[in-house]
C-alpha cells in the first residue's frame, strides 16, 4: 500500500522539477518503483489526483520548503524526470521517423514519433518524417495526406515530411557508386538456389562478376528482366555467423504500378539500401526505432562503413504491447472498408486520427513519450491504463 506522504512527495519532486506544477501521470509512473501495482491505479487515481491539486495550488519555495520535510519518502533508487541525455548532441542533433503509407499513426507510432522530435526540440536541429513508400505492394493512397498532416498537428509544425520514391534518381546513383566499390552485385540465380548457397555458406556464381559485367545487369534490371529474375546484392559475407546478414538484398524487379510514380520505376530499393541513402544524404544524427530493427540496423552499418561514413548513434525501444488495442493497420482498414468503424477517426479506433478529433492535444503524447523514456523493456499496458496515463497528460 502506497502512504499518502509517498504520494506526497513524490507530487512534490514532479512539481519542483517542472517549475511547480506536478502531473498526475508523472507522479503515477514514479510511485510504480515504490511498488504501486498497475491494478491498483484505480483505486488510488483519486487521491493522486486530490494530492497534485493541493501541490500545485502552493508556491515554488512552499513545494521546496515542504519536499525537504518529506525527501526520505522518496526511494535512493533514481526515478528519471525529463529525457535522458544523448551522447554528442551540444551542437544539435538530426532525426527522424520512417512511416509505410499504410494508414493513419497510431498511438504506437506516436510514441516513437515524440521521442524524436522531443530530442530535435531539446538540443535543436531537424526533425524529418520520411515516408517509406518504395514497396509499390504495400500502400494506402490516403496514407500519404493523413501521415503529413497528423505530423504537422502533431509536431506542431516543426517535421519536414519527405517521400522516399520521390528521391529514385538518388538511390540508383548510390547503387552505381555500390558496384564500382565492388560491394554491390547483381545476382541471377533463382530463390532457392540462393537459400541452398547460404545454407551451405557457400557464395553464388554471380560474386565473382567484373564491375563492367555487373553494370551491363544492373542496366538489364532496370529495363530487360523480369519479375525474380535479377536481384542486386550487398556483398557481406556468405559466412557471417547470421545467416539473415549473407548477402542481403538491396533492390528488386517489382512492376507493380506505384500509387504516385506510376510505372515510372521497375526496380525499387529495399529498406536497407533506401534507408542507408536517406540517412547519409540528410546527415542523420541519432536515431532512436524500434528493438525488431537491431539486424536493419547492422546491415545499414555494414552500408555506411563501405561509403566510409560515421554511423549515427543508435537506441532501439522495446515494444508496449496494448492487450486490447488494435494496431494493424491492414486489420483498421479491413474495418473500415467493411463498416465496422466509420473512418481512421473513429472513436473507437486508437489512431491519432481520432484521438485528435475526441480533443487530445500534442503535448499530452509528447508528455507520455518522455515518460517512457528510452527504454529496451518490453511493457505490457491496457487501454484503461494507457488513457487514464494520457488524459493525466492532456491538460
Amino acid at each position: 500500500m502506497i502512504s499518502d506522504k509517498k504520494i506526497r512527495a513524490y507530487a512534490l519532486k514532479n512539481a519542483i522539477h517542472y517549475k511547480g506544477k506536478a502531473n498526475s501521470g508523472a507522479v503515477i509512473s514514479a510511485l510504480f518503483h515504490e511498488g504501486l501495482e498497475k491494478g491498483d491505479v484505480k483505486k488510488n487515481i483519486k487521491k493522486i489526483n486530490s494530492v497534485v491539486k493541493e501541490v500545485n495550488s502552493l508556491s515554488l519555495n512552499e513545494q521546496k520548503n515542504e519536499f525537504e520535510k518529506l525527501e526520505r519518502e522518496v526511494s535512493e533508487r533514481e526515478v528519471r524526470e525529463g529525457l535522458a541525455e544523448l551522447p554528442d548532441a551540444e551542437k544539435g542533433v538530426i532525426m527522424r521517423i520512417a512511416p509505410s503509407p499504410s494508414g493513419s499513426f497510431h498511438i504506437g507510432h506516436a510514441l516513437i514519433f515524440c521521442l524524436n522530435l522531443l530530442y530535435v526540440q531539446k538540443y535543436g536541429g531537424t526533425f524529418y518524417v520520411r515516408i517509406e513508400d518504395t514497396n509499390p505492394n504495400n500502400i494506402y493512397k490516403p496514407a500519404y495526406k493523413m501521415l503529413e498532416e497528423e505530423s504537422k498537428w502533431l509536431s506542431k509544425g516543426k517535421a519536414k515530411v519527405v517521400i522516399q520514391s520521390e528521391r529514385m534518381n538518388l538511390y540508383y546513383k548510390y547503387v552505381e557508386k555500390l558496384i564500382r566499390k565492388k560491394v554491390a552485385y547483381v545476382c541471377i540465380c533463382s530463390g532457392d538456389e540462393f537459400r541452398e548457397f547460404v545454407k551451405e555458406k557457400k557464395n553464388c556464381p554471380c560474386r565473382k562478376l567484373s564491375v563492367k559485367e555487373n553494370f551491363e545487369r544492373w542496366k538489364k534490371m532496370l529495363k530487360g528482366y523480369k519479375v525474380g529474375e535479377a536481384v542486386l546484392r550487398f556483398k557481406s559475407s556468405m559466412k557471417h555467423k547470421n545467416p539473415a546478414m549473407r548477402d542481403f538484398p538491396l533492390a528488386r524487379i517489382n512492376m507493380t504500378k506505384h500509387p504516385l510514380q506510376k510505372n515510372k520505376y521497375c526496380v525499387w530499393p529495399l529498406m536497407n539500401l533506401a534507408v542507408s541513402v536517406d540517412d547519409i544524404e540528410m546527415k542523420m544524427t541519432h536515431i532512436i526505432r524500434g528493438k525488431d530493427h537491431r539486424d536493419n540496423a547492422k546491415r545499414q552499418e555494414m552500408i555506411y562503413k563501405v561509403l566510409n561514413k560515421k554511423f549515427p548513434w543508435t537506441a532501439f525501444l522495446g515494444k508496449i504491447h496494448f492487450k486490447d488495442l488494435e494496431l494493424s493497420a491492414t486489420k483498421m482498414r479491413e474495418g473500415i472498408e467493411s463498416g465496422k468503424y466509420s473512418g481512421w477517426d473513429d472513436p473507437k479506433l486508437p489512431t491519432i486520427a481520432s484521438l485528435r478529433k475526441q480533443g487530445y492535444k500534442p503535448e499530452a503524447f509528447w508528455k507520455f513519450a518522455e515518460q517512457v523514456g528510452l527504454s529496451e523493456s518490453d511493457k505490457v499496458m491496457d487501454k484503461e491504463e494507457y488513457f487514464k496515463l494520457l488524459n493525466s497528460f492532456n491538460r
